[in-house]
Protein backbone atom coordinates (compact mmCIF):
# COMPACT_ATOMS: atom_id res chain seq x y z
CA UNK A 1 0.00 0.00 0.00
CA UNK A 2 1.61 3.01 -1.10
CA UNK A 3 2.28 6.03 1.44
CA UNK A 4 -0.01 9.23 1.49
CA UNK A 5 2.09 11.66 -0.20
CA UNK A 6 3.69 14.90 2.05
CA UNK A 7 1.58 17.95 2.65
CA UNK A 8 2.61 20.53 0.78
CA UNK A 9 0.94 22.81 3.43
CA UNK A 10 2.51 21.16 6.40
CA UNK A 11 3.55 23.66 9.23
CA UNK A 12 6.91 24.56 9.41
CA UNK A 13 9.02 22.99 12.90
CA UNK A 14 7.68 25.73 14.98
CA UNK A 15 4.64 24.74 14.87
CA UNK A 16 4.22 22.40 17.80
CA UNK A 17 1.85 20.03 15.56
CA UNK A 18 3.82 19.79 13.26
CA UNK A 19 5.85 16.73 14.49
CA UNK A 20 2.50 15.04 14.96
CA UNK A 21 1.95 15.36 11.05
CA UNK A 22 5.60 13.95 10.14
CA UNK A 23 5.02 10.39 9.91
CA UNK A 24 4.07 8.30 7.07
CA UNK A 25 0.49 7.35 6.76
CA UNK A 26 -1.55 4.19 4.90
CA UNK A 27 -5.34 3.71 4.78
CA UNK A 28 -6.69 1.29 6.80
CA UNK A 29 -8.07 -1.27 3.89
CA UNK A 30 -11.14 0.54 2.56
CA UNK A 31 -11.93 2.87 5.18
CA UNK A 32 -11.23 6.36 4.92
CA UNK A 33 -9.17 5.95 8.12
CA UNK A 34 -5.52 6.58 8.03
CA UNK A 35 -2.94 5.54 10.48
CA UNK A 36 0.69 5.90 11.09
CA UNK A 37 3.34 3.50 9.91
CA UNK A 38 4.39 3.01 13.69
CA UNK A 39 1.97 2.85 16.73
CA UNK A 40 2.19 2.68 20.24
CA UNK A 41 1.11 -0.27 21.88
CA UNK A 42 0.35 -0.05 25.44
CA UNK A 43 0.03 -3.92 26.63
CA UNK A 44 3.36 -3.54 28.63
CA UNK A 45 4.93 -1.06 30.27
CA UNK A 46 1.78 0.52 31.67
CA UNK A 47 0.61 -1.24 34.74
CA UNK A 48 0.54 0.14 38.47
CA UNK A 49 3.96 -0.92 39.16
CA UNK A 50 5.28 1.36 36.14
CA UNK A 51 6.33 4.67 36.95
CA UNK A 52 3.82 7.36 36.28
CA UNK A 53 6.24 9.91 35.15
CA UNK A 54 7.84 7.47 32.66
CA UNK A 55 4.54 6.18 31.29
CA UNK A 56 3.47 10.17 30.51
CA UNK A 57 7.07 10.94 29.24
CA UNK A 58 6.46 8.16 26.58
CA UNK A 59 3.05 8.63 25.47
CA UNK A 60 3.66 12.43 25.29
CA UNK A 61 7.02 12.02 23.12
CA UNK A 62 5.52 9.21 20.99
CA UNK A 63 2.97 11.83 19.70
CA UNK A 64 5.06 14.55 19.53
CA UNK A 65 6.36 12.76 17.26
CA UNK A 66 4.08 11.60 14.91
CA UNK A 67 2.07 8.63 16.39
CA UNK A 68 -1.22 9.77 16.89
CA UNK A 69 -2.50 5.63 16.89
CA UNK A 70 -2.91 4.57 20.44
CA UNK A 71 -3.83 1.02 21.34
CA UNK A 72 -4.95 -0.11 24.38
CA UNK A 73 -7.39 -3.42 25.74
CA UNK A 74 -9.29 -3.34 28.77
CA UNK A 75 -7.22 -5.70 30.11
CA UNK A 76 -3.77 -3.75 30.02
CA UNK A 77 -1.94 -2.93 32.73
CA UNK A 78 -1.34 -5.13 35.37
CA UNK A 79 -3.94 -5.23 36.89
CA UNK A 80 -6.48 -4.98 33.88
CA UNK A 81 -7.65 -1.79 33.41
CA UNK A 82 -4.60 0.22 34.66
CA UNK A 83 -3.33 0.98 31.13
CA UNK A 84 -6.74 3.43 30.18
CA UNK A 85 -6.70 4.61 33.72
CA UNK A 86 -3.03 6.00 32.94
CA UNK A 87 -4.03 6.99 29.25
CA UNK A 88 -7.27 8.46 30.86
CA UNK A 89 -4.95 10.96 33.25
CA UNK A 90 -3.47 12.21 29.61
CA UNK A 91 -6.58 12.57 28.09
CA UNK A 92 -7.86 14.57 30.56
CA UNK A 93 -4.80 16.63 31.00
CA UNK A 94 -1.87 17.04 28.78
CA UNK A 95 -3.64 15.34 25.09
CA UNK A 96 -6.98 17.01 25.76
CA UNK A 97 -6.60 19.80 23.43
CA UNK A 98 -4.98 16.86 20.16
CA UNK A 99 -7.81 14.26 21.73
CA UNK A 100 -9.16 14.98 17.84
CA UNK A 101 -6.24 14.28 16.06
CA UNK A 102 -5.65 11.27 18.02
CA UNK A 103 -7.03 7.15 17.04
CA UNK A 104 -7.83 5.67 20.74
CA UNK A 105 -8.32 2.28 20.44
CA UNK A 106 -9.48 -0.64 22.62
CA UNK A 107 -10.58 -4.36 23.27
CA UNK A 108 -12.60 -6.49 25.27
CA UNK A 109 -12.67 -10.86 25.04
CA UNK A 110 -9.84 -12.16 26.97
CA UNK A 111 -10.28 -12.38 30.64
CA UNK A 112 -10.94 -8.83 32.61
CA UNK A 113 -12.89 -9.82 35.82
CA UNK A 114 -14.11 -12.87 38.20
CA UNK A 115 -17.26 -15.04 37.12
CA UNK A 116 -19.40 -15.96 33.46
CA UNK A 117 -19.44 -12.61 32.35
CA UNK A 118 -15.70 -11.32 32.53
CA UNK A 119 -14.53 -12.51 29.39
CA UNK A 120 -15.72 -14.01 25.85
CA UNK A 121 -17.51 -12.55 23.16
CA UNK A 122 -20.55 -12.12 24.11
CA UNK A 123 -22.79 -9.73 23.97
CA UNK A 124 -23.23 -8.41 27.59
CA UNK A 125 -19.17 -8.61 28.08
CA UNK A 126 -18.48 -6.59 25.01
CA UNK A 127 -20.97 -3.85 25.86
CA UNK A 128 -20.32 -3.62 29.43
CA UNK A 129 -16.23 -3.90 28.92
CA UNK A 130 -16.66 -0.94 26.50
CA UNK A 131 -18.55 1.20 29.07
CA UNK A 132 -16.06 0.27 31.45
CA UNK A 133 -13.09 1.47 29.00
CA UNK A 134 -14.72 4.76 28.64
CA UNK A 135 -15.03 5.46 32.13
CA UNK A 136 -11.66 4.91 32.63
CA UNK A 137 -9.90 6.77 29.84
CA UNK A 138 -12.34 9.84 30.60
CA UNK A 139 -13.88 9.81 26.84
CA UNK A 140 -17.73 9.32 25.13
CA UNK A 141 -16.28 7.17 22.56
CA UNK A 142 -13.05 5.21 20.80
CA UNK A 143 -11.95 5.22 17.62
CA UNK A 144 -11.87 1.36 17.27
CA UNK A 145 -13.23 -0.96 19.22
CA UNK A 146 -12.10 -4.66 18.53
CA UNK A 147 -13.49 -8.04 19.54
CA UNK A 148 -9.94 -9.38 20.72
CA UNK A 149 -10.51 -12.77 20.33
CA UNK A 150 -12.74 -15.15 18.72
CA UNK A 151 -15.16 -17.01 21.19
CA UNK A 152 -16.44 -20.66 20.16
CA UNK A 153 -18.83 -20.56 23.04
CA UNK A 154 -20.75 -17.29 21.39
CA UNK A 155 -22.67 -16.98 18.29
CA UNK A 156 -20.72 -14.52 16.18
CA UNK A 157 -23.78 -12.82 15.38
CA UNK A 158 -24.12 -11.69 18.98
CA UNK A 159 -20.02 -10.98 18.79
CA UNK A 160 -20.22 -8.68 15.71
CA UNK A 161 -23.86 -7.70 16.71
CA UNK A 162 -22.78 -6.41 19.86
CA UNK A 163 -19.42 -4.45 17.57
CA UNK A 164 -22.53 -2.67 15.14
CA UNK A 165 -24.10 -1.62 18.33
CA UNK A 166 -21.00 0.10 19.85
CA UNK A 167 -20.58 1.94 16.45
CA UNK A 168 -24.25 2.67 16.00
CA UNK A 169 -24.42 4.10 19.39
CA UNK A 170 -21.64 6.28 18.75
CA UNK A 171 -19.49 4.43 21.27
CA UNK A 172 -17.05 3.53 18.89
CA UNK A 173 -16.73 5.13 15.30
CA UNK A 174 -15.21 1.88 13.82
CA UNK A 175 -15.06 -1.95 14.76
CA UNK A 176 -12.57 -4.30 14.17
CA UNK A 177 -11.45 -8.03 15.17
CA UNK A 178 -7.72 -9.47 16.94
CA UNK A 179 -6.46 -12.89 16.15
CA UNK A 180 -9.31 -14.09 14.26
CA UNK A 181 -8.33 -17.35 11.76
CA UNK A 182 -8.66 -16.77 7.82
CA UNK A 183 -11.88 -18.42 8.32
CA UNK A 184 -13.28 -16.81 11.36
CA UNK A 185 -12.23 -14.01 9.99
CA UNK A 186 -14.36 -14.78 6.66
CA UNK A 187 -17.37 -15.85 8.66
CA UNK A 188 -16.79 -12.11 10.79
CA UNK A 189 -17.46 -10.13 7.64
CA UNK A 190 -19.83 -11.82 5.85
CA UNK A 191 -21.91 -11.48 9.68
CA UNK A 192 -21.03 -7.66 9.37
CA UNK A 193 -22.40 -7.19 6.01
CA UNK A 194 -25.54 -8.68 6.97
CA UNK A 195 -25.77 -7.11 9.70
CA UNK A 196 -25.30 -3.85 7.98
CA UNK A 197 -22.21 -3.01 9.96
CA UNK A 198 -18.28 -2.31 8.46
CA UNK A 199 -15.39 -4.36 10.19
CA UNK A 200 -12.48 -2.67 9.18
CA UNK A 201 -9.40 -4.01 10.69
CA UNK A 202 -7.81 -7.33 11.91
CA UNK A 203 -5.21 -6.72 14.74
CA UNK A 204 -3.05 -9.80 14.54
CA UNK A 205 0.18 -10.93 15.74
CA UNK A 206 2.96 -11.29 13.34
CA UNK A 207 7.09 -11.47 13.30
CA UNK A 208 9.63 -12.68 11.56
CA UNK A 209 9.31 -15.51 14.08
CA UNK A 210 5.99 -16.00 13.87
CA UNK A 211 4.13 -15.55 10.60
CA UNK A 212 0.91 -17.89 10.79
CA UNK A 213 -0.84 -14.81 8.80
CA UNK A 214 0.92 -15.86 5.95
CA UNK A 215 -0.02 -19.73 6.29
CA UNK A 216 -3.15 -20.72 4.38
CA UNK A 217 -5.69 -21.63 6.86
CA UNK A 218 -6.82 -25.51 6.05
CA UNK A 219 -10.48 -24.55 7.47
CA UNK A 220 -10.71 -21.20 4.92
CA UNK A 221 -13.06 -23.02 1.91
CA UNK A 222 -10.30 -21.38 -0.15
CA UNK A 223 -7.40 -22.13 1.93
CA UNK A 224 -6.37 -17.98 2.19
CA UNK A 225 -4.26 -17.05 4.95
CA UNK A 226 -5.14 -14.19 7.11
CA UNK A 227 -3.35 -11.97 4.57
CA UNK A 228 -4.88 -13.30 1.68
CA UNK A 229 -8.32 -12.38 3.07
CA UNK A 230 -7.76 -8.94 4.07
CA UNK A 231 -6.08 -7.96 0.94
CA UNK A 232 -9.19 -9.47 -1.02
CA UNK A 233 -11.79 -7.97 1.60
CA UNK A 234 -10.23 -4.29 1.87
CA UNK A 235 -9.47 -4.90 5.81
CA UNK A 236 -6.56 -3.01 7.58
CA UNK A 237 -4.10 -4.84 9.33
CA UNK A 238 -2.44 -3.93 12.23
CA UNK A 239 0.48 -6.05 13.63
CA UNK A 240 1.23 -6.38 16.59
CA UNK A 241 4.72 -8.13 18.39
CA UNK A 242 6.75 -7.28 15.31
CA UNK A 243 9.52 -7.64 17.86
CA UNK A 244 8.45 -10.80 19.30
CA UNK A 245 8.44 -9.33 23.02
CA UNK A 246 11.81 -8.34 22.45
CA UNK A 247 13.17 -11.34 20.80
CA UNK A 248 14.22 -9.90 17.81
CA UNK A 249 16.52 -7.30 19.71
CA UNK A 250 19.96 -7.99 20.99
CA UNK A 251 18.47 -8.21 24.13
CA UNK A 252 18.78 -11.77 24.46
CA UNK A 253 21.82 -13.11 22.61
CA UNK A 254 23.67 -14.16 25.15
CA UNK A 255 21.30 -15.54 27.80
CA UNK A 256 18.38 -13.44 29.79
CA UNK A 257 19.58 -10.34 31.25
CA UNK A 258 18.03 -9.19 34.87
CA UNK A 259 15.01 -7.54 34.85
CA UNK A 260 13.84 -8.36 31.37
CA UNK A 261 10.86 -9.67 30.33
CA UNK A 262 11.73 -13.14 30.39
CA UNK A 263 13.26 -12.88 33.71
CA UNK A 264 9.89 -11.11 35.40
CA UNK A 265 8.28 -13.79 34.02
CA UNK A 266 4.78 -13.35 32.01
CA UNK A 267 3.72 -13.70 28.29
CA UNK A 268 7.05 -13.67 27.29
CA UNK A 269 8.75 -17.18 28.48
CA UNK A 270 11.47 -18.58 29.13
CA UNK A 271 10.81 -21.75 27.13
CA UNK A 272 10.60 -19.48 23.81
CA UNK A 273 14.54 -18.81 24.36
CA UNK A 274 15.11 -22.39 23.13
CA UNK A 275 18.65 -22.43 21.36
CA UNK A 276 16.80 -23.53 18.22
CA UNK A 277 15.16 -19.74 18.91
CA UNK A 278 18.43 -18.06 19.96
CA UNK A 279 20.16 -19.86 17.01
CA UNK A 280 17.65 -18.19 14.57
CA UNK A 281 17.98 -14.98 16.63
CA UNK A 282 21.77 -15.12 16.13
CA UNK A 283 21.80 -15.62 12.23
CA UNK A 284 19.04 -12.63 11.31
CA UNK A 285 21.09 -10.44 13.94
CA UNK A 286 24.55 -11.68 12.35
CA UNK A 287 22.45 -10.70 8.79
CA UNK A 288 21.36 -7.60 10.01
CA UNK A 289 24.83 -6.24 10.87
CA UNK A 290 25.93 -7.09 7.53
CA UNK A 291 23.57 -4.61 6.36
CA UNK A 292 24.45 -1.72 8.40
CA UNK A 293 20.91 -1.96 10.64
CA UNK A 294 19.88 -3.19 14.18
CA UNK A 295 17.69 -7.05 14.29
CA UNK A 296 15.10 -4.62 15.59
CA UNK A 297 15.04 -2.05 13.04
CA UNK A 298 15.38 -5.26 10.69
CA UNK A 299 11.96 -6.62 12.43
CA UNK A 300 9.85 -4.03 12.14
CA UNK A 301 11.16 -3.10 8.40
CA UNK A 302 10.36 -6.65 7.78
CA UNK A 303 6.84 -6.39 9.84
CA UNK A 304 5.84 -3.35 7.22
CA UNK A 305 7.34 -4.76 4.22
CA UNK A 306 3.90 -6.07 3.29
CA UNK A 307 1.89 -3.35 1.32
CA UNK A 308 -1.65 -5.22 3.20
CA UNK A 309 -0.19 -4.13 6.62
CA UNK A 310 -1.40 -0.62 7.14
CA UNK A 311 0.54 -0.06 10.70
CA UNK A 312 2.94 -1.91 13.16
CA UNK A 313 2.14 -1.41 17.01
CA UNK A 314 5.43 -1.69 19.36
CA UNK A 315 5.82 -0.79 22.81
CA UNK A 316 8.04 0.83 24.67
CA UNK A 317 9.85 0.94 28.31
CA UNK A 318 11.36 4.52 27.02
CA UNK A 319 11.84 7.60 25.10
CA UNK A 320 15.17 6.39 23.77
CA UNK A 321 13.49 2.67 22.71
CA UNK A 322 10.97 4.57 20.87
CA UNK A 323 13.04 6.59 19.20
CA UNK A 324 15.31 3.86 18.22
CA UNK A 325 11.62 2.32 17.25
CA UNK A 326 10.97 5.38 14.97
CA UNK A 327 14.17 5.19 13.29
CA UNK A 328 13.72 2.29 11.25
CA UNK A 329 11.33 4.27 9.19
CA UNK A 330 14.33 6.12 7.38
CA UNK A 331 16.61 3.08 7.19
CA UNK A 332 17.41 1.46 3.83
CA UNK A 333 14.96 -1.41 2.13
CA UNK A 334 15.19 -4.81 3.18
CA UNK A 335 17.62 -6.71 0.46
CA UNK A 336 16.38 -10.14 -1.04
CA UNK A 337 18.94 -11.73 0.56
CA UNK A 338 17.16 -10.74 4.07
CA UNK A 339 13.49 -11.83 3.02
CA UNK A 340 14.85 -14.64 2.18
CA UNK A 341 16.75 -15.71 5.13
CA UNK A 342 13.24 -15.31 6.75
CA UNK A 343 11.66 -17.43 4.80
CA UNK A 344 13.52 -20.29 5.33
CA UNK A 345 12.96 -20.51 8.53
CA UNK A 346 10.25 -22.19 10.68
CA UNK A 347 6.95 -19.88 9.75
CA UNK A 348 6.07 -20.81 13.39
CA UNK A 349 8.62 -20.96 16.48
CA UNK A 350 6.42 -21.75 18.82
CA UNK A 351 6.11 -18.29 20.56
CA UNK A 352 1.98 -17.52 19.52
CA UNK A 353 0.61 -17.41 22.86
CA UNK A 354 -2.37 -16.22 21.13
CA UNK A 355 -3.05 -18.99 18.84
CA UNK A 356 -4.78 -21.80 21.44
CA UNK A 357 -7.10 -18.69 22.59
CA UNK A 358 -8.55 -17.54 19.34
CA UNK A 359 -6.76 -18.11 15.75
CA UNK A 360 -6.64 -21.79 16.33
CA UNK A 361 -10.13 -22.05 17.31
Amino acid sequence: MPLDPPDASAPSPADPSARRRALPHRRLGRSGLRLPTISLGLWQNFGEADPQATQREIVLHAVERGVTHLDLANNYGPPGGAAEESMGRLLARELRPVRDELVVTTKAGYRMGPGPYGEGGSRKYLLSSLDASLRRLGLDHVDIFYSHRFDPTTPLDETVGALATAVRSGRARYAGISSYSARRTREALEVAARLGVDLVVTQVSYSMLNRWVEEPDPHDPARASVLDVAGSEGLGVVAFSPLAQGMLTDRYLDGVPAGSRAARGGPLRQSFLSEENLGHVRRLHALAREHGRSLATTAILWAMRDERVTSVLLGASSTQQLDDNLAALDAPALSPEEVAAVEALPADAGINIWASRSSDL
